[in-house]
């Protein structure tokens, strides 16, 4: 009996001892499991970490590529404009040129009558009249008329210098005006290269944020990042319009005009990602097509703004103002009057766009209402 109570502990004691050891065995391969998925999620952790920061070091990039294009673009349309106002005036000049060579050919000719008619009437002086014996009378109507005609003479000389030296003038000037031109001309040329350098960065630094941002929730919390980023603009410009002066508003009866001319690439309040939605519209524009205010106000924020890139708020009293976004460059800053139809700005791709457009809003009391009640199609 002892004997068999010993082997059968011995037994018991043996298989106890083979359970503890498999026990632990098993705790420290899941303490090995847990320190090794710990390690992964720290790792997650700290490679998220860098990918959001080097996100917010991209959108930085961005911002500064975006504002070096716009002060290039800038440049660009000043230079356009400027163009357009020397050939206006070379165009002035150039008809007024044409008026006085007709004026000068014809007191050319009125001069060259004058003096044939002097000659082919002799020459006759005072002390000749005298000694012929003619009266009094003849002689003040013949010294009379040949007074006449001298002044007349001289009428047509003065008119004719006046004539030649205006020309002179003009051909100066034109000379002036062209040289401007060959300047402005080399300049829009110099400008023109700097923008095309600086679209070539900002397309750089775009594939790499990109990159980024390739997975659903990133893509999501970047939207949501942007809408906060809008609603602190509008909150602040709501605040700008307090002191602002009294304007008419907008009037919803379709009369307006769109501030620029394109199809309709994304709806007011169609579907942008998840439960975020469109509050304006996307207007498909060529890039460098200008942007028009809808109504007069007062520019209350022109600046770069994440995700809509280059932004100018107009505020037109009543509580309306209305936003154009994703712009090239601005062409009017904060606290500039526009009045309905002014250029304001250019169609561009800022914001992180792969495509150009304008992003167009309206907006009530800070609330986005749809821009086709205003704007007519």
């Amino acid at each position: 009996m002892n004997i068999r109570f010993f082997i059968k502990a011995s037994i018991i004691a043996g298989f106890i001892m083979l359970s503890s050891t498999v026990q632990a065995s098993d705790l420290q391969q899941r303490q090995s499991d847990l320190k090794s998925l710990q390690s992964q999620i720290s790792k997650q952790e700290s490679a998220l970490k860098d990918t959001n920061k080097q996100r917010e070091q991209l959108v930085s990039l961005l911002k500064k590529d975006e504002q070096a294009i716009a002060a290039a673009a800038r440049k660009v349309n000043d230079t356009k404009v400027a163009l357009a106002e020397t050939d206006k005036k070379l165009n002035k000049l150039k008809q007024r040129q044409d008026k006085l060579d007709v004026l000068k050919q014809t007191q050319q000719d009125t001069l060259s009558n004058q003096l044939a008619s002097a000659y082919l009437a002799g020459n006759h002086d005072y002390s000749k009249m005298l000694l012929n014996q003619q009266s009094p009378a003849t002689i003040e109507r013949l010294l009379a008329y040949y007074q006449y005609l001298n002044n007349a003479r001289m009428k047509s000389i003065n008119e004719l210098q006046d004539t030649m030296s205006e020309l002179d003038e003009i051909q100066n000037k034109q000379v002036l005006e062209k040289n401007e031109l060959n300047k402005l001309i080399l300049n829009q040329q110099q400008h023109s290269k700097q923008l095309n350098l600086e679209q070539s960065q900002r397309q750089s630094t775009l594939t790499q944020l990109q990159r980024t941002v390739n997975s659903r929730g990133a893509k999501l919390e970047q939207l949501q990042i942007e809408e906060a980023s809008l609603k602190r603009v509008v909150e602040q410009a709501l605040l700008a319009t307090n002191s602002s002066p009294s304007m008419e508003g907008l009037k919803s009866k379709k009369k307006l005009k769109w501030p620029t001319k394109g199809r309709i690439r994304s709806g007011f309040g169609s579907k942008r990602s998840g439960q975020v939605k469109w509050k304006g519209v996307t207007l498909a524009a060529p890039e460098g097509q200008q942007i028009s205010a809808i109504a007069p106000g007062k520019v209350i924020y022109a600046d770069w703004l994440r995700g809509f890139g280059m932004v100018l708020v107009v505020d037109h009293g009543k509580g309306y103002m209305s936003l154009y976004g994703h712009a090239q460059t601005l062409l009017k800053n904060a606290g500039d009057t526009v009045n309905k139809g002014e250029t304001i700005a250019l169609v561009g791709r800022s914001g992180g766009q792969t495509e150009a457009g304008l992003y167009f809003e309206v907006r009530h009391k800070g609330q986005a209402v749809d821009p086709a009640r205003y704007c007519k199609r």
